[in-house]
């Protein structure tokens, strides 16, 4: 297993780094956007993924991992998604029972697809859907355009049609479980399941019929028969002119089914000449709307943080969102406060009873004694450091607004007013510790950014 797994890493990052004489390419990435949302729609239990209003989002929520899986694995300079407008094409026209068989869209299902569209939208990717056309005709026009252009080019799809495209610089990533795993379609993985080349695939498919498709096939032919006979004859032109040297009932049946697998033949081959109002060029990857993906993830109520952590990681704009400057607060982990501030009182507690992860605002002073600890305790009163209004206390209140009583008043004690240190905790109350830096994680997340406190005014 392990062996398995460090043999498909390196096949990976060998992937990723395609060369042409010495120069690195630019990388194209096309997914199919029905196939992939058809399968996360079987893949995921649409129960399990409903919003509040009745809205699945089984097949938003998978295409959407399957999506930031892949740019994260393949770090496309590129990327475009292609999808259906409908089931009437020119191949429909052709032939009215293609994909005749196929069962009614799911209601489920339907308007899942629009909702992908508008996260692709928020992060800026560009997507197509010509009428007339499938989707794998507009991804056979990018990629046949891309590779003269001198790009790499993976395609995501679940519609084995692609593997005609297949080249040395055009690789299908085809799943093979659910959306979770993909295999990569090369031009040696073509012939080691098939015993074919890319461009004979269409020939081979012709002959064994594609059921999904509702193509029929030739009775008494399957794939091996099939690719005997392309590898026999060469190409399906020649057998189709040399239909005569088939032996045996099989090719009698060929003889009798030829006007049907010749439409097959038409049918199964990609279109790559397809009319499209933007060029490889204009699929250059750009930084996400963050605002906008955020509120289509929210309305859409996933809140996996996982997930959007995914999403957000594999945002051409991340490490410029990152390094955007948060404005500046008062920081109350371990500031030291001025001693001509006044008095500062002890520590404050949320009433009623302790509750073990509770949250609270307390000073903590002198050397650690327990007794001075009690003796400390104060109002809840915070004294801003040194600057304009200094000297004027400010009550804070818990950071999660919840009530409590004060506990003693450092004012009457007199014994550690103008000690320089106040301290934010959260967690249980101690007693008795020395003042110290909370561990990292064990601070509010507020805190962790250095931000101020609602109710404390900045320095």
């Amino acid at each position: 297993m392990a062996e398995t797994a460090s043999k498909k890493k390196s096949e990976t990052v060998a992937a990723k780094a395609p060369k042409t004489g010495g120069e690195q390419r630019p990388r194209l990435l096309l997914m199919d956007g029905h196939s992939l949302a058809y399968r996360a729609f079987f893949a995921l239990p649409a129960e399990n993924f409903t919003t509040a209003t009745g809205q699945p989002t089984n097949a938003i929520y998978g295409f959407a991992s399957m999506l930031a899986n892949t740019l994260r694995d393949e770090a496309p300079t590129h990327f475009a998604v292609a999808f259906d407008v409908s089931r009437k094409t020119w191949r429909s026209q052709e032939f009215p029972d293609y994909k005749a068989n196929r069962s009614k869209t799911p209601d489920e299902f339907k308007g899942q697809v629009e909702l992908i569209g508008e996260m692709l939208d928020a992060m800026h990717a560009v997507r197509f859907a010509v009428d007339g056309y499938e989707a794998d005709d507009v991804i056979a026009t990018l990629a046949t355009q891309a590779e003269a252009a001198g790009f790499e080019v993976l395609i995501v799809t679940g519609d084995r049609d692609s593997f005609q495209l297949i080249t040395d610089h055009v690789t299908v990533l085809y799943p093979t479980k659910g959306v979770s795993e993909l295999t990569r379609f090369t031009p040696e993985k073509v012939a080691e399941k098939y015993g074919l080349t890319p461009s004979q695939y269409p020939d081979f498919a012709a002959l064994r019929g594609d059921p999904s498709d509702n193509l029929p096939g030739i009775p008494g032919v399957g794939e091996k028969t099939a690719a005997k006979w392309i590898n026999q004859f060469g190409s399906f032109a020649d057998l189709v002119e040399r239909a005569e040297e088939v032996k045996g009932k099989a090719g009698q049946n060929f003889r009798d089914h030829l006007e049907a697998v010749k439409l097959n033949r038409r049918l199964t081959e990609m279109v790559r000449d397809v009319e499209l109002p933007k060029t490889v060029a204009d699929l250059e990857r750009a930084p996400y709307d963050r605002t906008a993906l955020a509120m289509v993830l929210d309305t859409l109520e996933i809140r996996n943080p996982s997930l959007r952590e995914r999403l957000l990681a594999v945002d051409p704009g991340a490490e410029e969102a990152e390094q955007t400057p948060v404005a500046p607060g008062v920081e109350l982990d371990g500031a030291v406060l001025a001693r001509r501030a006044g008095p500062v009182a002890g520590r404050a507690r949320q009433g009623g009873p302790r509750r073990r992860h509770g949250r609270h605002l307390a000073a903590r002073f002198g050397h650690g004694h327990r007794g001075r600890a009690r003796r400390g305790r104060g109002s809840g009163r915070l004294v801003r450091p040194d600057g304009p209004g200094r000297g004027r206390r400010e009550r804070v209140r818990d950071l999660d607004r919840r009530p409590r009583q004060a506990e003693g008043d450092a004012q009457r004690q007199g014994r550690h007013a103008g000690l320089p240190r106040a301290r934010l905790v959260g967690g249980r109350r101690h007693h008795g510790h020395r003042p110290g830096r909370l561990p990292r994680q064990a601070r509010p997340p507020l805190l962790r950014a250095g931000r101020a406190l609602p109710g404390v005014p900045g320095p």
